[in-house]
């Protein structure tokens, strides 16, 4: 293996890029006060700029609920769930192809073995596994992230998957967001309601799908 080949090459740009804007990121005091309201002053300080770096925010550190109901504050419904899925999917993608270009061994030292249990699951299920990792988050997003694509699963299945299955959640946090700027509208305590209803839908269907058993009943339907 020639260590300066096009694919380590490009890998290693990835990983550069990457880190450089994380750095960026904490340099700027974008995470100094990580609190939504805190964030959401941030983002509105940006300006114009505001729905780029928002979208850098998720994808060095996706799916996380915290910016989202930032976003919704800033953003409102609609364009604060755009900006969200476009900044998890760009997180995913990036993670994906430094998992494909890298290979299982330098992966694997990265995220400590944590995606290796979820590799056969993808070969055999692809799409519909990835889309209910994604929407009942059994594993954590970078994990299935760098997983996926140590497998054959075509890109264009993955992106797919990847941003149908965000989009339930998005939404939900974005929502509470944006009806957060009034505390007491009967609109946020539906948000409220709705964050719970899908917390304990996704309790309940964690406690009762493992991963392994995920795995083969979908396996069991493909026969």
């Amino acid at each position: 293996m020639k260590l300066f080949s096009k694919k380590n090459m490009l890998a290693a740009a990835l990983i550069t890029v990457l880190g450089i804007v994380f750095y960026l990121c904490q340099k700027s005091g974008m995470f100094v006060d990580p609190t939504a309201e805190g964030l959401k002053e941030y983002i509105a300080a940006c300006s114009g700029w505001g729905p780029l770096v928002y979208m850098i925010m998720f994808s060095v550190i996706p799916s996380g609920s915290v910016i989202a109901i930032a976003g919704g504050m800033a953003f409102g419904v609609f364009w604060g769930t755009v900006y969200t899925v476009i900044g998890a999917t760009l997180g995913a993608t990036v993670a994906f192809y430094i998992s494909r270009l890298l290979g299982r061994g330098v992966v694997g030292k990265l995220t400590r073995g944590k995606m290796l249990k979820i590799e056969d699951g993808i070969e055999q299920s692809g799409f519909l596994l990835i889309f209910i990792l994604r929407l009942i988050p059994i594993i954590p997003f970078n994990a299935i992230s760098f997983g996926a694509g140590l497998t054959k699963i075509k890109y264009p299945d993955y992106l797919l998957a990847t941003t149908i299955g965000i989009i339930p959640g998005s939404l939900v946090f974005i929502n509470l967001g944006d009806k957060a700027l009034d505390m007491r509208s009967p609109e946020f305590i539906l948000a409220v309601g709705i964050l719970l209803v899908m917390v304990i839908i996704s309790t309940i269907l964690k406690k009762r799908w493992s991963f392994e058993n995920l795995q083969a009943k979908l396996h069991a339907q493909k026969r």
